[in-house]
């Protein structure tokens, strides 16, 4: 009545139903692979400032469904209103052969979305015959820390229906293909789409990011050279240095903490040290 039955040990996922821990490891060797070989930056897939992984273009999308034989096939709903035409397309891939469904994605396009929503205008007297509602002056950054103007004008959505569709579907697929091919840790999506204007915020901000970086490591060392310096001689010279770099940097607060690293310093030197 008491007797013990042992039971299989069983994984959270069937056997049956799960890869293999070297299916997965070959799938993921596949697509580097792909990439490697087939792959042409620029063209499959490219680099966009203020992004650590490379962005997988539309051309890079349609070589890895060929490579796992990945059919694409969309459902599309229509969230348009008076104003705006908005399209969410869902894209499912499903195997060529046996016609599995392998995994989906989703995207959407609208014509809400900045770079549909408005158009230069062919001249100034378009810009001045538009109603006062429906055009604008755009400030955009240009070269050097300078900024210019444009004249736009507000599009007529009906004329971007297909543009947006496209872009839905495009959109789409791209979520469908890196899902399925489980290729995310190699390329990231959409950022392709982004408006001048964001990447150039992106590269900005890794810009800033990168001078912040190396602004704290140089204070940082100019810190630690004035902590360990063994002389008044070697101090003033650590001190004269780096207040020279403060002053062409235009960096009133690293001087400001390096002279007060430098005063600590000279107070606590002992007698000997100070000659």
């Amino acid at each position: 009545m008491n007797q013990v039955v042992e039971m299989p040990a069983r994984g959270i996922v069937p056997a049956a139903g799960r890869m293999s821990v070297a299916e997965v490891t070959q799938h993921a060797i596949a697509v580097q692979e792909v990439m490697r070989a087939v792959m042409k930056e620029g063209e499959h897939y490219g680099k966009i400032p203020g992004t650590d992984k490379p962005t997988l273009y539309k051309a890079g999308a349609e070589k890895l469904c060929m490579t796992f034989r990945i059919a694409d096939e969309y459902r599309t709903e229509d969230l348009s209103t008076a104003d705006v035409i908005r399209y969410r397309v869902t894209c499912i891939g499903r195997h060529q052969v046996t016609g599995v469904e392998l995994g989906s994605g989703m995207g959407e396009g609208s014509t809400g979305e900045e770079k549909y929503r408005w158009r230069k205008a062919v001249c100034d007297e378009e810009f001045a015959a538009t109603p006062a509602a429906l055009r604008r002056v755009k400030y955009a950054r240009g070269r050097g820390g300078t900024f210019y103007t444009v004249n736009q004008i507000r599009t007529d959505a009906a004329d971007l229906a297909n543009t947006v569709l496209k872009m839905a579907c495009k959109r789409a697929k791209m979520a469908m293909v890196l899902n399925v091919t489980a290729a995310s840790d190699c390329f990231t999506q959409d950022l392709e789409d982004l408006t001048e204007e964001l990447r150039d915020h992106l590269t900005q901000e890794e810009e800033q990011n990168d001078r912040v970086a190396r602004r704290q490591k140089w204070l940082s060392d100019q810190l630690e050279n004035i902590a360990s310096a063994r002389t008044m001689r070697e101090l003033k010279g650590i001190l004269s240095y780096a207040l020279e770099e403060t002053r062409i940097q235009n960096d009133a607060d690293a001087a400001a903490q390096i002279r007060a690293a430098a005063d600590k310093k000279a107070a606590t030197a002992k007698p000997k040290d100070k000659q």
